[in-house]
This record gives structure tokens, sequence and C-alpha cells, in this order.
């Protein structure tokens, strides 16, 4: 934020040159004008740094009226195309099989949460210590298909990902590369839905298999090492396996192993935009390049929100005052590279 002294000097300058004045307007709402067509991811544990980004685009004096939620295919395609500016919301290496539709329009830039981002499955830890539990392997064994089947049909209930997420394209290459079709139902529903029944079932006393990731309000109402276990996978296998060595990880706190080997490799979650449009707005780039937002920080609002508070926006706002210091250097850097 500029300072009172700044300020008058800037309008003591004004006074004296006159049209010196419209630069310096300029340069402090970058943004004046222009209106960005923003995105967001359909799984909601991603709105809230959604919504401070757009805040901050905000504050720059861009015109940002709705986010429109998409899955990743459709994103992907049309910020490539320009139909769609931006989100903050990319997973890579996750998101990495959408490169070739994007990457020919658009790009990642900058940061909003570097590594941290796990991906695995859990089981509840009364069902690892009852039945030996440490792999998906142990899902072939007949008593433990049965103490985890909550529909009847013979095989392990697993709450996995809805079509067109990231997640779901490895979890079905899981399914073939280790043999589980015989003996674990992916369950492909909405996610939150799906959880919020699982959660249920494992108060009731029953027995749940789950895929998650983190930042997520699952690992505060399932907390691993207490509630849950992380497990591993028989062997790394992903539809990449440049990425192999990624995916098996020191020092996960509650996984059944150290190292743990979750199968999925850590993710950077991170914007990507239209090229085209970052060129023409500097400020943007910069700022998306400038904010880091601590996974600290998601997982409370994650957990806020699973209880009942929903205000995404009044909770994004709330977190902008209470960085008010950080954010104001954001600002100042994208305010500079637009002039």
């Amino acid at each position: 934020m500029f300072s009172l002294k700044k300020t008058l000097a800037t309008l003591s300058a004004a006074a004296l040159l006159g049209a010196a004045a419209v630069p310096a307007v300029a340069q402090d709402n970058p943004g004046d004008g222009v209106t960005v067509n923003m995105a967001q991811a359909t799984w909601d544990t991603g709105w809230f740094h959604a919504e401070i980004y757009r805040q901050l685009l905000q504050e720059l004096g861009y015109d940002v009226p709705q986010i429109t939620t998409l899955d990743n295919p459709p994103f992907y395609q049309a910020v490539a195309q320009g139909d769609m500016d931006l989100w903050v919301n990319g997973w890579f290496p996750l998101h990495n099989t959408y490169e070739p539709t994007f990457s020919q329009g658009a790009e990642i830039i900058g940061s909003v949460a570097e590594g941290g981002a796990l991906e695995g499955y859990l089981v509840n830890a009364s069902a690892v210590e009852e039945f030996g539990i440490t792999s998906l392997e142990d899902f072939k064994r007949d008593e433990v298909k049965e103490a985890f089947d909550r529909n009847g049909d013979g095989l392990a209930d697993l709450v996995a990902c809805p079509p067109g997420w990231g997640c779901e394209v490895n979890i079905e290459h899981h399914m073939d590369a280790y043999e589980l079709r015989d003996h674990v139902n992916p369950i492909k529903a909405g996610y939150a839905a799906s959880m919020a029944d699982a959660v249920a079932a494992y108060e009731a006393g029953e027995n749940i298999l789950f895929y998650t990731w983190t930042p997520n309000w699952t690992v505060n109402e399932l907390v691993p090492g207490e509630d849950v276990m992380w497990i591993e996978v028989p062997e790394v296998d992903l539809p990449d396996m440049s990425l192999a060595d990624a995916a098996t990880l020191e020092g996960v706190e509650g996984c059944v192993n150290d190292p743990c080997m979750l199968g999925f490799p850590a993710n950077d979650i991170v914007p990507v935009a239209n090229s085209a449009f970052l060129e023409e707005n500097p400020a943007v780039g910069a700022l998306l390049e400038a904010v880091e937002i601590p996974l600290g920080d998601i997982f409370a609002q994650n957990a806020a929100m699973n209880a009942g508070d929903d205000d995404i926006e009044a909770q994004a706002a709330a977190w902008i005052e209470e960085n008010r210091e950080a954010v104001d250097g954001w600002l100042e850097t994208a305010r500079a590279a637009a002039s």
C-alpha cells in the first residue's frame, strides 16, 4: 500500500504537471476497464484460494464478476482458446495429462502452494490393526473385502473420484495395474457427498476405504495417525512413470510405513492462465507470480467450511486483511509490472 507521504508527493506532482497524473492513476488500478473470466475447479476445497485471488484482482481494478466452476477438461480447453483467462486450481504433475490441451495457448505461472499436496488411499486405523492392512494388495483377501463391502456386492467399497478429475485417471489406472477390478468397487459419485457418507459410516463403527488429497477437510475430520492411516500401493505404477520417484515420500504422518509408497506424486497447486491474456495484462502475471497461500490456512478454511461456515467470500476477505502486509507487497509488485 502507498504511504501517506508517497501519496501526497504524487498529488503534488500531479498538480504541477497536469497530465502526469494520468499514468499514476493507471498504475494504481491497472485493471480498470478489463474483465477477467476466471474459473475454479469442481472440488470445493479449492474455492477458498480462488476467491482470495479474485479479490486481489479486484483490488487492482479488474472486474471479476463471478468465478465459473468447471471440470478439468473443459477448463484446460477453454483457457487455451482464450474463452477463460485463468484459474488457480492447477495440480501438477497430476494435471500433466492436460498439458497437450493447454500448452499451445496457456501456461503455468506462479504457485499457490509448492509441494505438500499429497494424494493417496486411507483406511480406518482400527481395520489396519485388525486385518494387518498395509497395501491395496490386502483388499484381494476375502475377509478384508467382506469387512469393507458396504453395499453387499462382494467388493470392497472405495470412495474414489468423479469422472473428469485428474485423480480419477490415476485411480482407474491403479484398478487395472494392480488387478483390483474383481476386488474393489470405486465409487465415482459426487466426492463431498460420498465422503460425508463414509465419515458417517466410520462414526457408526463401519470400516472405510477412501482416496483423498491435501489440503482437504477430510484429513481434519479423519486425522491420519489417529482415526485413519495412509496405506501403500503394491508398487508404484503411474500413467506417466517419469513421476515415479515422487510417489514415495518420507515423513508422511499417519502412514503405515516410512518412507510411504503413496502411489501418487506430491503436487504443486498452481495458477494456469491464457498466455495472450498475460501478455496484455502484466499486472496479473506479476500477481500470480507473487502470491503464496500456506497449506495450513487452506486446511483451516476447509475444516471450517465442512463444519458449516460456507461464506467463502467473507473468509477470503478476512484472510486478506490478516495478511495485509504481505498482500500489499504483492499488489505493489503487480502495479510496478504494469507501469
